[in-house]
């Protein structure tokens, strides 16, 4: 009976797993083995190079400045989405007229394709006759500004399209946590005479331990994946300004279509987030409260 109900589990395992191997594993490990051989060229065979491509990467200008581009992106959006995430969600939360529409308009931008986004703020960065230089020349005097055409302010340009996307759909996660802390905890809070500051910190902000543990992880791999905004509005420009780890990769790869190159960028790139998502789970783990 044992035998029978362990076959019946892995018959019910065996299509996912199939499907994390042929499209996850398995692309990892054939990455990690090209990143060791050039790329073909014509009737030149791949060769064997060792640890040459990473080597090259090593001496690449581009590279460090794309790395750099990278980190200041996840630093800048990540801290903020979740910030901004938790605010609207503690916002809606609440016992506010007209909630329903509030998380409608704040869930809106998630679902929209994020070249319809692109494209929508294209217009919005639009020198002169833009919203944002419309708004900017309205409340501050500003004059034109090409947000995304000048080196100081295109990154910052792509970061604040990155949060405005990803708050909404982070803000779901929060709404769902908050609602499912026993309001009993709040009434103890409420005789024994704790401010609101203190309810915040010392009960909602501990019981969403998990919740932000989750949001944090796939902001961080958001920072470094979601780049689509980037290749249609400035392709990485001007000058490398808003080049990022992603885009580099896809222009080394099929751009210049050296597969080799591209591979190892890719190996560094999932080290990286291997890297930073442990360090998340190692300290942030060990501070989050599970009921």
């Amino acid at each position: 009976m044992r035998g029978r109900a362990t076959l019946h589990a892995w018959l019910m395992l065996g299509p996912a797993m199939l499907l994390l191997v042929a499209f996850t594993h398995y692309p990892v490990v054939a990455t990690f083995w090209h990143s060791f051989f050039s790329t073909p060229r014509g009737a030149r065979p791949s060769r064997f190079v060792g640890v040459e491509n990473y080597e090259v990467l090593a001496a690449d200008p581009i590279f460090w400045q794309a790395l750099t581009n990278n980190l200041i992106y996840a630093l800048g959006t990540v801290p903020i989405s979740i910030a901004l995430a938790l605010a609207m969600a503690l916002w809606v939360n609440g016992r506010i007229p007209g909630k329903a529409a509030l998380r409608v308009a704040y869930f809106t931008p998630t679902v929209l394709p994020m070249i319809a986004v692109a494209n929508l703020w294209l217009f919005f960065y639009t020198p002169d006759y833009g919203l944002v230089d419309r708004l900017t020349h309205f409340l501050l005097g500003w004059g034109a500004t090409n947000w995304i055409g000048s080196q100081e302010t295109a990154l910052g340009a792509m970061m604040v399209i990155a949060v405005w996307k990803e708050a909404g759909f982070f803000m779901i996660f929060y709404l769902a946590a908050l609602q499912a802390i026993p309001p009993v905890l709040y009434e103890a809070a409420a005789v024994e005479g704790a401010s609101r500051w203190e309810v915040f910190r010392r009960v909602t902000l501990p019981l969403l331990g998990p919740t932000t543990l989750f949001i944090a992880v796939n902001a961080l791999i958001n920072g470094f994946r979601l780049v689509d905004h980037i290749i249609v509005m400035t392709k990485g420009g001007p000058d490398n300004a808003t080049a990022l780890l992603l885009t580099y990769i896809y222009e080394v790869g099929f751009r210049f279509w050296d597969t080799a190159q591209a591979s190892a960028l890719t190996m560094v790139l999932l080290l990286i987030l291997m890297l930073v998502a442990l360090a998340q789970f190692t300290f942030l783990g060990r501070r989050t409260h599970y009921r």
